[in-house]
């Protein structure tokens, strides 16, 4: 599929000891903090808000993901208040419901002034603090739609390809091709992607997409 268009934007060239990378300016980025769902295995809380290693859950993806990008907005359909004291805007769903994933990145679209979007879930407090850079730099080099997140992880002594969605950067101009998905009834992550130029980029450290999904795993890491 042909990539879709977006506006044009400034990069960067970024280099380290041992490699050159283009990669987008910051500033040109938007960073979307997903918090929207019923956080129905962690028994119907809001799983942001949970406290984590001495403040909310979410405040440590805000810390982590706000250095590598121009400005952090929220999702966010519950305890709006709560999650504007931490000094971003906030917004819920335009779908009612509780849509899922797609429908929070569709907000996010629609309140992103940037050129690109990216986005991490509330439950996710270790994320790699090069997740932008990597991303921005595999969607440039590969003129994709979108750029998401893989590991390899092993199982019983077998490797497979995880993928992890919503660690994604996108460009800001998908919204109305996201729009018209949901409106055609349309819910699934993996299906929307696949309707796009999407590129994987894999990560080395599994343990930074860990997601906090239960109680007892919250206690467990918490520790």
């Amino acid at each position: 599929m042909k990539p879709i268009a977006s506006s044009q934007t400034q990069i960067l060239t970024h280099r380290t000891l041992n490699t050159t990378m283009t990669i987008i300016d910051k500033q040109h980025i938007t960073g979307l903090i997903l918090a929207g769902g019923r956080g129905t295995r962690m028994g119907q809380v809001d799983k942001g808000l949970q406290p984590f290693r001495g403040m909310p859950m979410a405040m440590h993806v805000l810390l982590r993901l706000s250095p590598q990008v121009g400005e952090v907005i929220i999702n966010a359909n519950q305890h709006l208040a709560a999650y504007e004291a931490f000094g971003t805007q906030v917004w819920p769903d335009q779908l009612e419901g509780f849509a899922g994933p797609l429908a929070g990145l569709q907000t996010g679209l629609a309140h992103c002034e940037t050129a690109y979007l990216v986005s991490a879930p509330c439950d996710s407090p270790f994320l790699p603090l090069d997740l932008v850079e990597r991303l921005s730099a595999a969607l440039l080099v590969n003129d994709a739609d979108l750029a998401v997140a893989t590991t390899i992880e092993t199982e019983a002594g077998i490797e497979r390809k995880q993928a992890h969605p919503v660690f994604s950067l996108m460009k800001a101009s998908l919204l109305p091709h996201l729009s018209q998905f949901l409106h055609n009834g349309g819910r699934k992550v993996d299906a929307w992607y696949a309707s796009l130029k999407v590129i994987e980029v894999n990560f080395k450290d599994t343990a930074a997409f860990r997601n906090i999904n239960t109680l007892n795993e919250l206690r467990d890491f918490d520790a």
